[in-house]
């Protein structure tokens, strides 16, 4: 039987690449602001609910890939950032869950994956407003893991610096990207490949015994020091 999957934010980055990594192996819906081919649901975290219309009855997995990169200095930072990432990264996955939570408890096995940041667990200057929203998803997502145990998973992954059009103000000139590879202990920043892989693990049955896991992708800054 194929499985049904939902992946939130698949026009680009992230999102865009798993899509095309399962797409021959799974029945994908896909939800944006952005309109997509296929079965595709309008969906905006800032200001719109999710419209269960065309999910299927049975759902498998859901991937919420939206996030935001908002360096300032705190003292720069207004409380409208805060809100503003709070409102993508959390509250969107959020209104995702609760809408599909019917459909991915008439699953026998269901996967949710969430993305975080290194910068939560490290402490990174200019980081406070992404690391508090993404602090929050982590939260979340093992809050989810133990009420919705064992019928459905739930799992984030923290990368680091990945080249994404969201990062792409962090990456572009050779050397803005030799300065952010040299960050890392493996001494590249990561790809959209990378992040769909680990993705691909942990919504797979090869991940049936994991949930409320935080799994760093981030090429060992957040675990080794290159002395």
């Amino acid at each position: 039987m194929t499985k049904n999957l939902l992946i939130v934010g698949a026009s680009g980055g992230i999102g865009a690449q798993l899509h095309n990594q399962l797409k021959e192996t799974y029945h994908i819906i896909t939800a944006g602001r952005t309109p997509l081919q296929g079965n595709h649901i309008a969906f905006d975290a800032l200001d719109s609910s999710l419209k269960t219309e065309l999910l299927p009855e049975v759902l498998h997995g859901i991937v919420y890939c939206p996030g935001t990169i908002n360096l300032k200095p705190f003292h720069r930072i207004k409380t409208e950032d805060f809100e503003h990432d709070f409102k993508v990264n959390v509250l969107g996955a959020i209104k995702v869950v609760q809408a599909c939570l019917p459909n991915l408890k008439k699953a026998e096995q269901a996967s949710i994956v969430m993305f975080s940041t290194v910068a939560v667990k490290l402490g990174m200057g200019f980081h406070s407003s992404i690391a508090a929203s993404k602090g929050a998803v982590e939260g979340l997502a093992k809050s989810l893991a133990a009420e919705l145990a064992p019928k459905i998973r739930c799992n984030v992954i923290a990368p680091s610096l990945t080249n994404t059009p969201l990062a792409e103000k962090l990456l572009n000139s050779p050397e803005k990207e030799l300065a952010g590879a040299n960050r890392h202990p493996l001494k590249r920043v990561g790809t959209v490949n990378d992040m769909a892989n680990a993705c691909s693990y942990l919504l797979s049955d090869n991940s049936s015994w994991v949930t409320g896991q935080v799994l760093a992708v981030d090429g060992g800054m957040s675990a080794v020091k290159m002395i």
